[in-house]
Order: structure tokens, then C-alpha cells, then sequence
């Protein structure tokens, strides 16, 4: 299976070279699943629905948030209806939207996606590892997903490498 990922995509900069280049690599990769996340894409500051439209029409199949999720209003009534529209696993269980979701990839698989924020430097959530140990024990790799990804988004390195051991051989991908 091939996966696309696109790392935090900032403003209308990052919004312009990702639609441009996106076809590009669509055509020469094939890929089966793509990811971005967009927390940042609306100047920077969050993402509103028109982005998350124009990103899916593109050919984006899940977009990911992080602690910039809320920074555009809007989004927290475009989320509640939105699947595709991932954020952080471990706000509280009463925000708005999902920390995750199963989706089917191009070429008939399932691809699991989670999304989560690390503590260090960041606003104060609830344990992702805790978080994170929770929503994939109901899932597991080559059983109830032929893909798993999380996307973690986190200020410290030794944070997402903590996360990557944890998940190493119970997940696809862990990115961030």
C-alpha cells in the first residue's frame, strides 16, 4: 500500500505548493491513501472549511489538526459532520469531532488514522500515550486495519520518538 503524507501545511504558500505538486505526485506515485495536515493552513492559524473542501477535492482523504485546531471558529460546526476532519485524541471526550477514524483507500483497504498532540511546550491535554494506548486497543494492525497512521503533533522530538517505540510493529506510520 502506498501512503501520501503531507506534513503541516502553513498558509496559502504551503496551500498553493500543495495543490500544485499534489496532482504531480499523485500521477507519479499512485498512491493509495493521502494525509495533510492542516492545522495551520488558514494564514497559519487553524483551517476553515473552505480549505478542508478545496484539500478533498484535490485528493486529500483525511486532513489532520493540532493545537492550532479551534483558531478559525467555524470549524468546530464543519467537524461535527466532517469524518475526514481528525483532531487531537486526547482533548476531552466533549470536544467536538473524533481523534480518529477508519477509512477505505483506493485500493480497497482499511486505513485507520489518529491524530495526537504531545504535552511538552504544548497546552496541557490529557496523556497522549495514555490517549493513544486507549484508541488502539480496539484496533489492530492486519486484523480491524491493513494501515494504521498517526500523526503526532508535539514541540519535542523525544516526545514523537517515545510515541514511535510504543507503536513500533503496532502501527504503519507515525508521523509529525
Amino acid at each position: 500500500m502506498k501512503l501520501l503524507y503531507f506534513g503541516d501545511i502553513v498558509g496559502k504558500a504551503g496551500r498553493r505548493a500543495m495543490l500544485t505538486h499534489l496532482p504531480l505526485l499523485k500521477e507519479k506515485y499512485a498512491p493509495d491513501f493521502v494525509m495533510a495536515n492542516g492545522e495551520n493552513a488558514a494564514h497559519g492559524f487553524g483551517i476553515t472549511a473552505k480549505i478542508c473542501t478545496s484539500f478533498f477535492e484535490a485528493g486529500i482523504d483525511v486532513i489532520t489538526l493540532g493545537n492550532h485546531a479551534w483558531d478559525q471558529r467555524e470549524i468546530m460546526t464543519y467537524i461535527q459532520n466532517e469524518p475526514r476532519l481528525i483532531r487531537p485524541l486526547n482533548y476531552p471526550e466533549t470536544t467536538p469531532g473524533a481523534g480518529a477514524g477508519l477509512f477505505e483507500a483506493r485500493n480497497g483497504a482499511r486505513v485507520y488514522v489518529a491524530q495526537v498532540m504531545g504535552k511538552l511546550f504544548m497546552d496541557p491535554l490529557d496523556d497522549p500515550f495514555e490517549a493513544v494506548e486507549k484508541c488502539f486497543s480496539k484496533i489492530t494492525l492486519g486484523e480491524t486495519a491493513d494501515c494504521i497512521a498517526l500523526d503526532i503533533h508535539a514541540e519535542a522530538t523525544s516526545e514523537k520518538m517515545a510515541m514511535a517505540h510504543l507503536l513500533d510493529g503496532r502501527v504503519s506510520l507515525v508521523a509529525g
